[in-house]
C-alpha cells in the first residue's frame, strides 16, 4: 500500500483560543528494512509531514517496532532503525515525541529494559519498578499520564497499576485538561473484545475508569485494536487508533491506515482522522451541543412523517446529532420487545431504526440495520436497565460523526453520556433519510411491539454539530 504522490499541505486542527495542537498515530510494528510494515509506516508519516501547522507535539501510543524476539540484539536494531531511519525526518528537539510501552515492545523483562533505556528522553516520574515505562508530562494547563497496560510486575498484557495513577491525578488537580494514555482499550472495540489480551483486564478496568471520572479527565487515548474508534463512557472519551503501519486491519475492508490531527482548548477535543492519501474520513468536536430541552419537538404517538421533513436519524451528514428524551413510568412485568421509536425509508424491509426496550430486565435497546448489507441482520447496541414499575427520564442520541461509539445515552438532558453497549464497525453515519417513523409501537401497526408502560412521552431535536 503506498501513499500518494501530493506534497501539498494539510491544514492541521488548531486551538480555538489558548490550547494545544497535537498528532496522534500508533501501531507501525515496524523497525525492519524492506519490510512490509517500512513501507506503510512511511505512508502515514508522508501525511503527518503535510501538516501545517505542525503539530507541538506527537503522542504514539505504542507498538512503534515489529519487537516479540528474544534477540536483545536484534531488539536494539528494531529501534535503531525505527529512531534514526523511519523516524529521522522528525526533529525532536522542536516536536516532543511521547510514547507509551505495548505488547509488541515490552513483552517481557528484557524488553522492558530495553524499551525504557531507548527511551532514556522520557521523564523517569512513574512507579516503583515503572521507571522509564510509566510516567507523566505536564505542559502548562495540559497534564498526560502515560501509563504501562502490561507491566510484567503486575501479570503481563492487559495489567496495569492504578494506585500511582489515582495519586499522580490528584497531585496535579490544577490541571484544566487531564488525558491518559495507553495501549489496551478499557472497552472493546468493533465487538474486538477479550480480557488482557485485547483490553485491559477485568480486576483494573474498573479501578481504572473509577480514577478517570474522580479526576476529571477528559479523555483516554489508546491503540492495539488495528482500527480508528471513539466512544464515550460516563462522559469521558476512549479514543483508539492504530493505523500508523501495520497492514491488518480489525475489521478489513472497514477500518484503514491513518493518524489523527487533534487540538484541545477550552471548548473541549476536536480532530480529523487522515488517511494516506490526507483525505478527511472522519472527524469530531467534543462535547456536543444540544439546545435546551424546553425546546424539543414533541412526538405524539402513533405514526408520523419526520418533523419538517428531516431524517429521523444521524442521517448522512456526520456533523449532526439526532437526540430523543423518553419520559414514561416502566411497565410492571414485561419481558417482550417494547418500542419507543421505530423509524422507517421507503421500501425498507424492516426498520432501519429502532429504539426501544427489551428483556425481562427491560433494557434500552437500538437497532439499525447497515443500508450497505440489505439482507444482513440488523445491529444491536444495548444500554441501562429499566426499574420495573418505576418512572424513567432517558435521552438517546445518535451521533453521525462517531461511528459505533456515537450511539449514546444519558440520564435525562443533563447527565454524562455513554456511548451503549455494541459489537459493530459501522453505526448511524451509515443511515439513510427516513421519512417516517412511529411512536410507542413498531412500524407493523399498533400492535406491533407496543409500549407495555404508561405516560410515554417523547420530545426531539436534530442539533447540527460544528465543523471540524
Amino acid at each position: 500500500m503506498t501513499a500518494g504522490t501530493s506534497s501539498k499541505s494539510l491544514p492541521a486542527v488548531t486551538p480555538r483560543g489558548p490550547g494545544h495542537r497535537f498528532v496522534l498515530y500508533g501501531d507501525a510494528c515496524s523497525g525492519l528494512p524492506g519490510a512490509l510494515h517500512e513501507g506503510t509506516f512511511a505512508a502515514v508519516n508522508a501525511v503527518v509531514r503535510r501538516l501545517d501547522p505542525q503539530p507541538e507535539f506527537i503522542v504514539f501510543p505504542g507498538d512503534e517496532i515489529t519487537g516479540l524476539t528474544r534477540d536483545e540484539a536484534a531488539l536494539r536494531d528494531q529501534w535503531r532503525h525505527w529512531f534514526e531511519v523511519e523516524m529521522a525526518w522528525l526533529d525532536r528537539s522542536r516536536i516532543p515525541l511521547f510514547h507509551t510501552t505495548a505488547n509488541h515492545t515490552t513483552y517481557d523483562p528484557i524488553s522492558e529494559r530495553v524499551f525504557a533505556e531507548v527511551m532514556a528522553h522520557l521523564p523517569r516520574n512513574g512507579p516503583p519498578g515503572q521507571e522509564g515505562l510509566s510516567y507523566w508530562v505536564r505542559r502548562g494547563d495540559l497534564l498526560m499520564v502515560f501509563v504501562h497496560t502490561l507491566w510484567y510486575g503486575l501479570g503481563g498484557e492487559g495489567h496495569v497499576e492504578t494506585e500511582w495513577l489515582d495519586a499522580t491525578l490528584a497531585a496535579h488537580a490544577d490541571a484544566r485538561v487531564k488525558l491518559v494514555i495507553g495501549h489496551h482499550p478499557v472497552f472493546p472495540v468493533n465487538g474486538f473484545a477479550g480480557a488482557f489480551q485485547r483490553d485491559i483486564g477485568p480486576p483494573h478496568a474498573a479501578p481504572f475508569w473509577d480514577a478517570l471520572k474522580r479526576h476529571g479527565v477528559f479523555a483516554y487515548l489508546c491503540s492495539h485494536i488495528l482500527a480508528f474508534d471513539v466512544q464515550v463512557h460516563d462522559g469521558i472519551l476512549q479514543v483508539c487508533t492504530a493505523g500508523a503501519g501495520t497492514a491488518h486491519r480489525m475489521p478489513e475492508g472497514v477500518e484503514y491506515l491513518h493518524c489523527l490531527t487533534a487540538a484541545i482548548d477550552g471548548q473541549g477535543m476536536r480532530y480529523r482522522v487522515l488517511d494516506i492519501e490526507g483525505t478527511v474520513r472522519e472527524a469530531l468536536s467534543w462535547p456536543p451541543t444540544l439546545p435546551p430541552a424546553a425546546g424539543w419537538m414533541e412526538l405524539a404517538a402513533g405514526e408520523q412523517p419526520a418533523p419538517d421533513g428531516e431524517p429521523a436519524a444521524a442521517g448522512p451528514v456526520p456533523a449532526a446529532l439526532r437526540a430523543w428524551r423518553f419520559t414514561g413510568i416502566a411497565a410492571q412485568d414485561a419481558a417482550a420487545r417494547q418500542t419507543l421509536v421505530s423509524a422507517r425509508g421507503d421500501g425498507a424491509a424492516i426498520a432501519p431504526l429502532w429504539i426501544g426496550i427489551s428483556g425481562p430486565d427491560q433494557r434500552l435497546t437500538v437497532s439499525i440495520s447497515l443500508s450497505p448489507n440489505p439482507g444482513r441482520s440488523p445491529h444491536y447496541w444495548h444500554g441501562p436497565a429499566l426499574t420495573p414499575g418505576q418512572p424513567f427520564d432517558l435521552t438517546l442520541a445518535l451521533h453521525g460523526g462517531m461511528g459505533p461509539g456515537g450511539v449514546l445515552w444519558r440520564q435525562g438532558d443533563d447527565g454524562p453520556w455513554s456511548t451503549l453497549e455494541g459489537a459493530s464497525a459501522s453505526g448511524p453515519e451509515m443511515l439513510p433519510a427516513l421519512p417516517r417513523w412511529t411512536v410507542g409501537h413498531g412500524d407493523g401497526g399498533p400492535d406491533d411491539r407496543r409500549f407495555l408502560g404508561r405516560g410515554l412521552r417523547v420530545t426531539t431535536v436534530l442539533a447540527p454539530q460544528e465543523p471540524v
